[in-house]
């Protein structure tokens, strides 16, 4: 298989609410936006989350209906602290406070409105003794 791009989708109640506060609040560029199905761009050219309106022909039978459960995308940003203070200015309450991470992430968790939570993450140097423990040698 060449995979030329990466497609996450899932099922919403509210295709427009959701694509609004990926694109107003998160700010990723819309692609594809209809009732009952928007697309935004996760920041390099072929990767998208896309939002089908739960129940749509579309989907599968059997699929159609189940809530999303279990559901995370991880964002990489420049600063994390940065945007945390950003989205809590647009009213956005952040699920856990930006933390530092012994293995080279400081990040910080929000949920989007049918509860997917995003983890906002900027790559930060590990640290030695971790590193020097978990991590093949250079």
């Amino acid at each position: 298989m060449q995979v030329r791009g990466f497609g996450a989708g899932y099922l919403v109640d509210d295709v427009a609410a959701t694509t609004r506060f990926y694109a107003d609040v998160i700010g990723l560029p819309v692609t594809v936006e209809l009732d009952w199905f928007a697309s935004v761009n996760a920041g390099a050219p072929g990767f998208e989350i896309s939002f089908v309106q739960r129940g749509h022909e579309s989907v599968p039978p059997g699929y159609r209906a189940p809530e999303t459960t279990g559901l995370m995308f991880g964002l990489v940003v420049e600063d994390a602290r940065a945007e945390a203070k950003r989205l809590e200015e647009a009213g956005v309450e952040l699920v856990t406070p930006v933390v530092d991470e012994e293995y080279g992430q400081r990040h910080f968790y929000v949920a989007d409105p049918d509860g997917v939570l995003l983890d906002v993450i900027e790559v930060i140097p590990a640290d030695p003794e971790w590193a020097a423990a978990h991590l093949p040698a250079s």
